[in-house]
């Protein structure tokens, strides 16, 4: 024991740490703050101190890339000794940390702990929420599954409705204009080292501001918060009716981290990890792709809601909500704390807590609309064949083997996702037909690397020449037509006019 304190004291004289350390754990805290409304704070850190961990482990098996990465997590689950248990922990504590940052944030919220002077303790704990549930959609996207696939693309398709700046952001978080391996090395780097360096920052911050301007006390009736003299108050409080953190206080919150522990290994051990599903095949469209649990409520919100509310849910909504609460500490600096006194906030809590729990309950009810249920295997019209050249016919012969018609219609007969491709031609030239199946765009998955040149152009034929049968329809003039056009085809951009709707196309979560 006294070499090891005499190495403690050689650390001590150089990194002079011992001082800040015995200071910010015997820091003074009011009695009755040693309650089990004040362990979630501590259990969230302890929750993102496992995430760092069993992240770091993940990243020495797992390969950021499109061809590999599924590969790589079916290695972790059947061939890495407890890779799957690692996985399981991984993928439960970022469920129980979103959780629990959750309840911290209304547990302070009706506490009135975001008044002065805990205005800026607030806002940072704001921004830790929303890299939170950063962190959580980027590390479903890591599994690049079906799910990760098509939530993906949609994802982009809401960022694709931000006014004027939608198409760039589109191109910075896709790394091109369609999801390949460019878009899978990006998400890596945001979940592994973007986002985690950003909420340790944060995170530090908000600890630091905790300890210098102490933990909120006990909100009492009647005791109202004064700018002038809450300081002084507060003081006043810690030095009569206070105690050391440690050991006082400290024993909840170190039961209360480590029944979280706990309960997140349960789960992992009972549950195990989430998935991956299936390979992402942007060619299977019969698939029902559904986000995480904390991003359930948000899927059948929009699958409920008429497309014409999409756009301003998707787009104002989270502005207005994140809005209002980084300017609530400015809006109600002072006054009452207490929650028995505040009715509003109560209800205000509840009724939040309610919708989106009936909204997650929906979610499990709540179709990937519309219903897939048409055939590619039903036939293509016989008046649409009729008099066509070998090129069409082959353009056809694409539309039923490569499925199309799950998707679109040919004289009335097919899919309704997307538009009728009898009559897209008579508003799009044959570029930008051909421009689109090697891109993709909107709720259309890139086919380029499905099809073949002869393919492509004889599908782009078809669309053309059988708009021009249909009476009054007359296909739109070709630009400028390249030659190295005729390597690429697209069954049309009509998907890009299309944004994504519970009634019309796809829900969009």
């Amino acid at each position: 024991m006294r070499i090891i304190s005499q190495i403690g004291e050689w650390f001590d004289r150089r990194l002079q740490l011992a001082a800040p350390i015995r200071e910010a754990a015997e820091h003074p805290v009011p009695r009755n703050t040693a309650s089990w409304w004040y362990v979630f704070g501590s259990a969230a850190l302890t929750v993102f101190l496992l995430q760092l961990v069993t992240g770091i482990l993940l990243a020495l098996i797992y390969v950021p890339s499109a061809s590999e990465a599924w590969s790589s997590l079916q290695v972790l689950n059947h061939e890495v000794t407890l890779g799957w248990f690692i996985r399981a922990l991984h993928g439960w504590g970022s469920n129980f940390m979103v959780a629990i940052v959750l309840i911290h944030m209304v547990q302070v919220f009706l506490f009135g702990a975001y008044k002065f002077p805990r205005e800026l303790t607030w806002i940072v704990g704001v921004f830790l929420l929303l890299m939170t549930l950063g962190m959580a959609f980027s590390g479903q996207v890591l599994r690049f599954d079906q799910d990760a696939y098509w939530g993906l693309g949609i994802g982009a398709s809401i960022a694709s409705r931000v006014p004027i700046a939608g198409p760039v952001i589109v191109k910075l978080m896709l790394g091109g204009p369609i999801i390949a391996g460019a878009t899978l090395s990006r998400f890596f780097a945001l979940h592994v080292f973007v986002i985690p360096g950003m909420l340790i920052g944060f995170v530090c911050l908000h600890v630091l501001m905790v300890l210098k301007l102490g933990i909120n006390e006990w909100p009492m009736p009647g005791r109202l918060v004064k700018r002038a003299t809450y300081a002084s108050e507060y003081h006043e409080l810690t030095k009569k009716a206070g105690a050391p953190f440690v050991p006082y206080a400290i024993w909840k919150d170190l039961f209360f981290a480590a029944f979280i522990l706990l309960a997140v290994a349960a789960c992992a051990l009972y549950f195990g990890p989430f998935g991956p599903t299936g390979r992402p095949d942007p060619t299977i469209i019969q698939t029902v792709p559904k986000p995480d649990y904390f991003f359930l409520w948000l899927y059948a919100l929009l699958s409920l809601l008429p497309p014409s509310m999409e756009t301003p849910a998707l787009l104002i909504g989270p502005v207005i909500v994140i809005a209002f609460l980084l300017v609530l500490p400015f809006l109600s600096g002072e006054g009452e704390k207490s929650w028995r006194r505040r009715p509003i906030a109560v209800l205000t809590v509840l009724l939040i807590a309610i919708t989106l729990g009936t909204f997650t309950h929906l979610a499990g009810f709540t179709p990937w609309s519309p219903h897939m249920n048409a055939w590619s295997g039903d036939p293509v019209p016989e008046r649409l064949l009729h008099g066509t050249t070998a090129l069409q016919r082959q353009g056809a012969l694409v539309f039923q083997v490569k499925q199309c018609r799950n998707c679109h219609s040919l004289g009335e007969l097919g899919g309704q996702r997307g538009p009728a491709l009898d009559s897209v031609a008579v508003r799009l030239t044959q570029d930008q037909l051909i421009r689109q199946v090697i891109q993709g765009g909107g709720n259309m998955p890139a086919y380029g690397k499905n099809l073949s040149p002869a393919e492509n152009h004889g599908s782009c034929r078809v669309s053309r020449d059988v708009t021009s049968r249909r009476p009054g329809s007359c296909p739109r003039s070709r630009t400028r037509y390249r030659a190295k056009g005729e390597r690429y085809a697209s069954l049309g951009r009509f998907h890009a006019a299309h944004t994504p709707h519970a009634h019309g196309n796809v829900v969009v979560f």
